[in-house]
């Protein structure tokens, strides 16, 4: 790789990392070139974007997009999205399903550093989409039992009659 093209590919990570509030970084040490597609399909349908990057390039990438300093090494797959909970979601299912070649190390969130204890923790909460769906099963609930209400005080009316 000339230096034109590691310039070009560090300006590109940084506006990557830079529009991502949520980053993971995982060891991939033996994970077949198969299963690394399945990561690549799984982080496509969740809008994440996976890629193996020198350590350094990637340093340098964190650094120019203002990140605070990752203590990197050994082999490396970064994993970017702007939402957490889905990131984490694919991330750590995938984990599990490749127990031992594939593990999460550590992440950034919103510009901190979270361990990988963190990560399965946020992979645990709900989704956008289900969360929405509990609000509105709570503010329909009010409406809800007031037509139930008035449909039990109809039939008791009709019985009295």
């Amino acid at each position: 790789m000339t230096r034109q093209e590691k310039q070009a590919l560090v300006e590109n990570l940084s506006s990557e990392f830079k529009n991502a509030n949520s980053l993971i970084v995982c060891d991939y040490k033996g994970l077949s070139v198969s299963k690394l597609e399945i990561l690549r399909k799984a982080a496509r349908s969740s809008d994440a974007k996976v890629q193996v990057i020198k350590n350094t390039l990637a340093k340098i990438a964190f650094k120019n997009a203002g990140y605070p300093d990752f203590a990197i090494n050994d082999t490396n797959i970064f994993v970017w999205s702007n939402d957490q909970i889905s990131l984490s979601k694919f991330v750590v299912k995938f984990s599990e399903e490749n127990k031992d070649l594939f593990s999460v190390k550590m992440g950034c969130f919103d510009g901190e550093i979270v361990n990988s204890d963190h990560i399965v923790s946020v992979s645990k909460l709900p989704s956008r989409d289900e969360l929405i769906g509990m609000l509105l099963s709570v503010w329909t609930a009010p409406a809800r039992y007031f037509v139930t209400g008035l449909d039990n005080l109809k039939k008791k009316k009709e019985n009295d009659n």
